[in-house]
Protein backbone atom coordinates (compact mmCIF):
# COMPACT_ATOMS: atom_id res chain seq x y z
CA UNK A 1 0.00 0.00 0.00
CA UNK A 2 1.34 3.44 -0.90
CA UNK A 3 2.35 5.86 1.83
CA UNK A 4 1.96 9.35 0.45
CA UNK A 5 2.82 12.17 2.83
CA UNK A 6 4.06 15.40 1.28
CA UNK A 7 6.23 16.13 4.33
CA UNK A 8 7.93 12.74 3.93
CA UNK A 9 8.95 12.43 0.27
CA UNK A 10 11.07 9.28 0.80
CA UNK A 11 8.45 7.47 2.88
CA UNK A 12 8.58 4.14 1.05
CA UNK A 13 12.34 3.82 1.53
CA UNK A 14 11.99 4.79 5.18
CA UNK A 15 9.23 2.24 5.70
CA UNK A 16 11.44 -0.51 4.30
CA UNK A 17 14.04 0.26 6.96
CA UNK A 18 11.47 0.53 9.75
CA UNK A 19 10.09 -2.87 8.77
CA UNK A 20 13.58 -4.35 9.04
CA UNK A 21 13.72 -3.22 12.65
CA UNK A 22 10.15 -3.70 13.87
CA UNK A 23 8.94 -6.65 11.78
CA UNK A 24 12.08 -8.62 11.05
CA UNK A 25 13.77 -7.52 14.28
CA UNK A 26 17.07 -7.31 12.46
CA UNK A 27 20.07 -6.78 14.69
CA UNK A 28 22.14 -5.83 11.65
CA UNK A 29 20.71 -2.34 11.19
CA UNK A 30 20.67 0.94 13.06
CA UNK A 31 18.08 3.62 12.38
CA UNK A 32 18.04 7.27 13.38
CA UNK A 33 16.12 10.52 13.53
CA UNK A 34 18.10 13.74 13.17
CA UNK A 35 16.77 16.66 15.24
CA UNK A 36 17.94 20.04 13.98
CA UNK A 37 17.08 23.51 15.39
CA UNK A 38 13.35 24.22 15.00
CA UNK A 39 11.87 27.58 14.05
CA UNK A 40 8.42 26.29 15.00
CA UNK A 41 9.60 25.48 18.53
CA UNK A 42 11.28 28.88 18.86
CA UNK A 43 8.07 30.60 17.76
CA UNK A 44 6.05 28.51 20.21
CA UNK A 45 8.36 29.45 23.08
CA UNK A 46 8.10 33.14 22.14
CA UNK A 47 4.29 33.05 22.15
CA UNK A 48 3.65 30.90 25.21
CA UNK A 49 4.59 30.89 28.87
CA UNK A 50 5.84 27.72 30.48
CA UNK A 51 3.64 26.36 33.24
CA UNK A 52 -0.02 25.77 33.91
CA UNK A 53 -2.44 26.96 31.27
CA UNK A 54 -5.97 26.44 29.97
CA UNK A 55 -7.17 23.95 27.37
CA UNK A 56 -5.63 25.25 24.13
CA UNK A 57 -7.13 26.26 20.81
CA UNK A 58 -6.98 23.00 18.85
CA UNK A 59 -6.65 24.78 15.51
CA UNK A 60 -3.59 26.58 16.87
CA UNK A 61 -2.19 23.25 18.05
CA UNK A 62 -2.52 21.56 14.67
CA UNK A 63 -0.95 24.60 13.01
CA UNK A 64 2.03 24.18 15.32
CA UNK A 65 2.38 20.52 14.30
CA UNK A 66 2.04 21.46 10.65
CA UNK A 67 4.89 23.95 10.92
CA UNK A 68 7.00 21.64 13.08
CA UNK A 69 6.73 18.57 10.85
CA UNK A 70 7.17 20.55 7.64
CA UNK A 71 10.60 21.74 8.78
CA UNK A 72 11.91 18.18 8.49
CA UNK A 73 11.02 17.77 4.82
CA UNK A 74 14.60 18.12 3.53
CA UNK A 75 16.13 15.76 6.08
CA UNK A 76 16.36 12.19 4.82
CA UNK A 77 16.48 10.17 8.01
CA UNK A 78 14.37 7.26 9.32
CA UNK A 79 11.60 9.36 10.83
CA UNK A 80 7.93 9.75 9.92
CA UNK A 81 6.48 13.24 10.52
CA UNK A 82 3.66 12.96 13.07
CA UNK A 83 1.60 15.09 15.44
CA UNK A 84 0.98 13.99 19.02
CA UNK A 85 -2.19 14.60 21.04
CA UNK A 86 -0.34 15.74 24.15
CA UNK A 87 -3.44 17.57 25.39
CA UNK A 88 -5.11 14.19 25.87
CA UNK A 89 -2.13 12.21 27.10
CA UNK A 90 -3.16 11.88 30.77
CA UNK A 91 -6.02 14.17 31.70
CA UNK A 92 -8.52 12.69 29.26
CA UNK A 93 -8.87 9.45 31.21
CA UNK A 94 -9.41 11.06 34.58
CA UNK A 95 -11.53 13.79 33.04
CA UNK A 96 -13.95 11.19 31.72
CA UNK A 97 -14.63 10.18 35.34
CA UNK A 98 -15.13 13.71 36.65
CA UNK A 99 -11.53 14.65 37.41
CA UNK A 100 -10.27 18.24 37.42
CA UNK A 101 -8.29 18.32 34.17
CA UNK A 102 -5.27 20.64 34.28
CA UNK A 103 -2.91 21.59 31.49
CA UNK A 104 0.81 22.31 31.47
CA UNK A 105 2.75 24.10 28.73
CA UNK A 106 6.31 22.94 27.99
CA UNK A 107 8.00 25.51 25.77
CA UNK A 108 11.03 23.25 25.19
CA UNK A 109 8.95 20.58 23.41
CA UNK A 110 5.91 22.46 22.15
CA UNK A 111 3.66 20.18 24.19
CA UNK A 112 0.63 21.18 26.21
CA UNK A 113 0.03 18.10 28.36
CA UNK A 114 -2.75 17.24 30.78
CA UNK A 115 -3.24 15.60 34.17
CA UNK A 116 -5.71 15.37 37.05
CA UNK A 117 -5.26 15.46 40.83
CA UNK A 118 -6.66 12.38 42.63
CA UNK A 119 -10.37 12.06 41.94
CA UNK A 120 -11.54 10.13 45.02
CA UNK A 121 -11.27 11.10 48.67
CA UNK A 122 -11.51 7.42 49.57
CA UNK A 123 -12.61 4.10 48.09
CA UNK A 124 -16.19 4.52 49.36
CA UNK A 125 -16.74 6.85 46.40
CA UNK A 126 -15.58 4.35 43.79
CA UNK A 127 -18.99 2.80 43.06
CA UNK A 128 -20.29 6.24 42.09
CA UNK A 129 -17.88 6.37 39.15
CA UNK A 130 -19.26 5.61 35.72
CA UNK A 131 -17.94 5.88 32.20
CA UNK A 132 -19.86 7.11 29.18
CA UNK A 133 -18.81 8.37 25.78
CA UNK A 134 -21.53 11.02 26.10
CA UNK A 135 -19.23 13.21 28.17
CA UNK A 136 -17.66 16.63 27.69
CA UNK A 137 -14.13 15.27 27.56
CA UNK A 138 -14.96 12.49 25.14
CA UNK A 139 -16.60 15.04 22.82
CA UNK A 140 -13.51 17.27 23.06
CA UNK A 141 -11.34 14.26 22.31
CA UNK A 142 -13.38 13.32 19.23
CA UNK A 143 -13.33 16.93 18.03
CA UNK A 144 -9.55 17.09 18.39
CA UNK A 145 -9.14 13.85 16.48
CA UNK A 146 -11.40 15.14 13.72
CA UNK A 147 -9.49 18.42 13.47
CA UNK A 148 -6.08 16.74 13.47
CA UNK A 149 -7.09 14.20 10.81
CA UNK A 150 -8.58 16.86 8.53
CA UNK A 151 -5.65 19.27 8.81
CA UNK A 152 -2.88 16.66 8.58
CA UNK A 153 -4.30 14.79 5.60
CA UNK A 154 -1.68 13.90 2.97
CA UNK A 155 0.99 15.91 4.83
CA UNK A 156 1.89 14.18 8.11
CA UNK A 157 0.59 11.44 10.36
CA UNK A 158 -1.12 11.34 13.76
CA UNK A 159 0.73 9.39 16.45
CA UNK A 160 -0.92 7.00 18.84
CA UNK A 161 -0.95 8.45 22.35
CA UNK A 162 -0.35 7.03 25.78
CA UNK A 163 -2.76 4.79 27.67
CA UNK A 164 -3.47 5.49 31.33
CA UNK A 165 -4.17 1.90 32.24
CA UNK A 166 -3.58 -0.43 35.20
CA UNK A 167 -1.94 1.24 38.18
CA UNK A 168 -1.45 4.47 36.23
CA UNK A 169 -5.24 4.74 36.23
CA UNK A 170 -5.44 3.94 39.95
CA UNK A 171 -2.97 6.79 40.55
CA UNK A 172 -5.51 9.14 38.96
CA UNK A 173 -8.21 7.87 41.31
CA UNK A 174 -6.46 7.89 44.71
CA UNK A 175 -2.88 9.06 44.15
CA UNK A 176 0.35 7.09 43.97
CA UNK A 177 1.06 6.66 47.68
CA UNK A 178 -2.41 5.33 48.44
CA UNK A 179 -2.22 3.02 45.43
CA UNK A 180 1.00 1.41 46.65
CA UNK A 181 -0.41 1.02 50.17
CA UNK A 182 -3.65 -0.49 48.90
CA UNK A 183 -1.87 -3.14 46.86
CA UNK A 184 -1.46 -4.71 50.29
CA UNK A 185 -4.40 -3.31 52.24
CA UNK A 186 -7.21 -3.13 49.63
CA UNK A 187 -6.20 -5.40 46.74
CA UNK A 188 -9.87 -6.03 45.84
CA UNK A 189 -10.39 -2.30 45.20
CA UNK A 190 -7.20 -2.09 43.16
CA UNK A 191 -8.52 -4.91 40.96
CA UNK A 192 -11.89 -3.19 40.53
CA UNK A 193 -10.10 0.00 39.46
CA UNK A 194 -7.91 -1.94 37.01
CA UNK A 195 -11.04 -3.46 35.49
CA UNK A 196 -12.56 0.01 35.05
CA UNK A 197 -9.29 1.24 33.55
CA UNK A 198 -9.48 -1.46 30.89
CA UNK A 199 -13.00 -0.39 29.91
CA UNK A 200 -12.11 3.30 29.67
CA UNK A 201 -8.82 2.77 27.82
CA UNK A 202 -10.35 0.33 25.36
CA UNK A 203 -13.06 2.83 24.37
CA UNK A 204 -10.55 5.67 24.03
CA UNK A 205 -8.08 3.70 21.91
CA UNK A 206 -10.75 2.10 19.70
CA UNK A 207 -12.10 5.57 18.95
CA UNK A 208 -8.59 6.64 17.94
CA UNK A 209 -8.27 3.88 15.35
CA UNK A 210 -11.85 4.42 14.22
CA UNK A 211 -11.05 8.04 13.34
CA UNK A 212 -7.34 8.04 12.48
CA UNK A 213 -6.56 6.12 9.28
CA UNK A 214 -3.69 3.67 9.26
CA UNK A 215 -0.80 4.66 7.03
CA UNK A 216 0.45 1.81 4.85
CA UNK A 217 -1.48 -0.49 7.21
CA UNK A 218 0.48 0.80 10.17
CA UNK A 219 0.41 3.19 13.12
CA UNK A 220 2.48 6.35 13.45
CA UNK A 221 4.36 6.55 16.74
CA UNK A 222 6.10 9.38 18.57
CA UNK A 223 8.44 6.73 20.04
CA UNK A 224 8.98 4.30 17.20
CA UNK A 225 8.01 6.41 14.12
CA UNK A 226 5.81 3.74 12.51
CA UNK A 227 4.83 0.16 13.24
CA UNK A 228 2.73 -2.30 11.21
CA UNK A 229 -0.84 -2.84 12.38
CA UNK A 230 -2.91 -1.11 15.05
CA UNK A 231 -0.34 -0.50 17.78
CA UNK A 232 -1.00 1.15 21.14
CA UNK A 233 1.37 2.90 23.55
CA UNK A 234 1.33 1.61 27.13
CA UNK A 235 3.08 2.74 30.32
CA UNK A 236 4.41 0.57 33.14
CA UNK A 237 5.78 3.56 35.07
CA UNK A 238 4.27 2.61 38.48
CA UNK A 239 6.41 -0.53 38.59
CA UNK A 240 9.65 1.43 38.20
CA UNK A 241 9.30 1.94 41.97
CA UNK A 242 8.60 -1.72 42.73
CA UNK A 243 10.20 -5.11 42.44
CA UNK A 244 9.84 -7.33 39.39
CA UNK A 245 7.51 -9.52 41.46
CA UNK A 246 5.04 -6.66 41.78
CA UNK A 247 5.13 -6.15 38.03
CA UNK A 248 4.42 -9.83 37.46
CA UNK A 249 1.53 -9.82 39.94
CA UNK A 250 -0.11 -6.51 39.03
CA UNK A 251 1.39 -5.20 35.81
CA UNK A 252 1.77 -7.88 33.18
CA UNK A 253 -1.86 -9.01 32.89
CA UNK A 254 -3.41 -5.54 32.28
CA UNK A 255 -0.81 -4.77 29.60
CA UNK A 256 -1.14 -8.09 27.80
CA UNK A 257 -4.93 -7.97 28.03
CA UNK A 258 -5.23 -4.66 26.22
CA UNK A 259 -2.40 -5.43 23.77
CA UNK A 260 -4.41 -8.48 22.71
CA UNK A 261 -7.28 -6.24 21.60
CA UNK A 262 -5.03 -4.58 19.01
CA UNK A 263 -1.97 -5.73 17.07
CA UNK A 264 0.34 -5.20 20.01
CA UNK A 265 1.97 -2.22 21.63
CA UNK A 266 5.06 -0.31 22.67
CA UNK A 267 6.19 0.65 26.17
CA UNK A 268 8.68 3.08 27.64
CA UNK A 269 10.96 2.44 30.59
CA UNK A 270 12.69 5.20 32.52
CA UNK A 271 16.17 4.86 33.99
CA UNK A 272 14.85 3.93 37.45
CA UNK A 273 12.89 1.07 35.90
CA UNK A 274 15.66 -0.70 34.07
CA UNK A 275 15.49 -3.61 36.52
CA UNK A 276 12.19 -4.47 34.77
CA UNK A 277 13.69 -4.77 31.31
CA UNK A 278 14.15 -8.52 31.12
CA UNK A 279 10.62 -9.23 32.37
CA UNK A 280 9.01 -6.46 30.31
CA UNK A 281 10.65 -7.65 27.11
CA UNK A 282 8.58 -10.86 27.35
CA UNK A 283 5.21 -9.07 27.36
CA UNK A 284 3.01 -10.74 24.74
CA UNK A 285 2.47 -8.42 21.80
CA UNK A 286 5.35 -6.09 22.63
CA UNK A 287 6.84 -4.44 19.53
CA UNK A 288 9.44 -2.02 20.92
CA UNK A 289 10.76 -0.37 24.09
CA UNK A 290 11.69 3.29 24.45
CA UNK A 291 14.54 3.67 26.97
CA UNK A 292 14.21 6.95 28.83
CA UNK A 293 16.92 8.92 30.61
CA UNK A 294 16.79 10.48 34.08
CA UNK A 295 19.05 12.65 36.20
CA UNK A 296 21.34 10.61 38.40
CA UNK A 297 21.63 7.66 36.01
CA UNK A 298 23.88 6.89 33.08
CA UNK A 299 22.04 7.57 29.83
CA UNK A 300 20.55 4.61 28.00
CA UNK A 301 22.96 5.30 25.14
CA UNK A 302 25.98 4.96 27.43
CA UNK A 303 24.92 1.51 28.64
CA UNK A 304 22.93 0.39 25.61
CA UNK A 305 24.90 -2.80 24.99
CA UNK A 306 24.10 -4.01 28.51
CA UNK A 307 20.44 -3.00 28.27
CA UNK A 308 20.02 -4.56 24.84
CA UNK A 309 21.42 -7.85 26.13
CA UNK A 310 18.51 -8.03 28.59
CA UNK A 311 15.82 -7.77 25.90
CA UNK A 312 17.31 -10.05 23.21
CA UNK A 313 15.95 -9.05 19.77
CA UNK A 314 13.28 -6.61 21.02
CA UNK A 315 13.81 -3.30 19.18
CA UNK A 316 14.80 -0.41 21.44
CA UNK A 317 14.75 3.36 21.02
CA UNK A 318 17.01 5.79 22.86
CA UNK A 319 18.13 9.41 22.69
CA UNK A 320 21.68 10.65 22.20
CA UNK A 321 23.35 13.96 21.45
CA UNK A 322 24.84 14.39 18.00
CA UNK A 323 28.51 14.68 19.15
CA UNK A 324 28.25 11.41 21.08
CA UNK A 325 26.39 9.64 18.27
CA UNK A 326 28.81 10.79 15.58
CA UNK A 327 31.83 9.79 17.66
CA UNK A 328 30.34 6.34 18.27
CA UNK A 329 29.50 5.75 14.63
CA UNK A 330 33.01 6.74 13.53
CA UNK A 331 34.49 4.43 16.16
CA UNK A 332 32.07 1.65 15.21
CA UNK A 333 30.58 1.36 18.70
CA UNK A 334 26.84 1.50 17.93
CA UNK A 335 24.56 -1.35 19.00
CA UNK A 336 22.38 -2.88 16.29
CA UNK A 337 18.65 -3.48 16.45
CA UNK A 338 18.11 0.03 17.77
CA UNK A 339 16.60 3.36 16.76
CA UNK A 340 18.60 6.43 17.80
CA UNK A 341 16.85 9.75 18.41
CA UNK A 342 19.74 12.14 17.76
CA UNK A 343 19.47 15.58 19.35
CA UNK A 344 21.43 18.81 18.80
CA UNK A 345 22.20 18.17 15.13
CA UNK A 346 23.58 21.49 13.83
CA UNK A 347 21.89 21.69 10.44
CA UNK A 348 20.29 19.83 7.55
CA UNK A 349 23.52 19.12 5.66
CA UNK A 350 25.14 17.65 8.76
CA UNK A 351 22.05 15.53 9.34
CA UNK A 352 21.99 14.11 5.82
CA UNK A 353 25.73 13.45 5.76
CA UNK A 354 25.44 11.57 9.03
CA UNK A 355 22.49 9.57 7.70
CA UNK A 356 24.65 8.33 4.84
CA UNK A 357 26.87 6.76 7.50
CA UNK A 358 23.83 5.36 9.33
CA UNK A 359 22.43 3.61 6.28
CA UNK A 360 25.78 2.03 5.48
CA UNK A 361 26.55 1.02 9.07
CA UNK A 362 26.93 -2.67 9.87
CA UNK A 363 26.94 -3.48 13.60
Amino acid sequence: MSFNLSYCPKAELILDRLRQLYQKRSQQVILAKMNTPSRALADFAAKHKAGFCSYPDIHERIEFWDAYTKEHINIYDDSIPTAYLSEMDQGLYGGLLGGDVRFLCDTSTGWISSMVPPILNDWSQFDKLSFTTDHKWFHLYVNQLKTFVEKSQSKFGISHFILINGLNFVFELVGATQTYMDLQERPEMIQKAIDLAYEVNLHVQRKFFEMVPLLARGTCSNFAQWLPGKIISESIDPFHMTSVDYFEKWGREPVEKIFSQFDGGVIHIHANGRHLLKAASTIKGLKAIYLGDDIGFLSAFEVLADLKAKVNDTPVVCSVSFPDFYKAIKEHRLVGGAFYNVTDVPDTDTANNCMDLVRNYKP
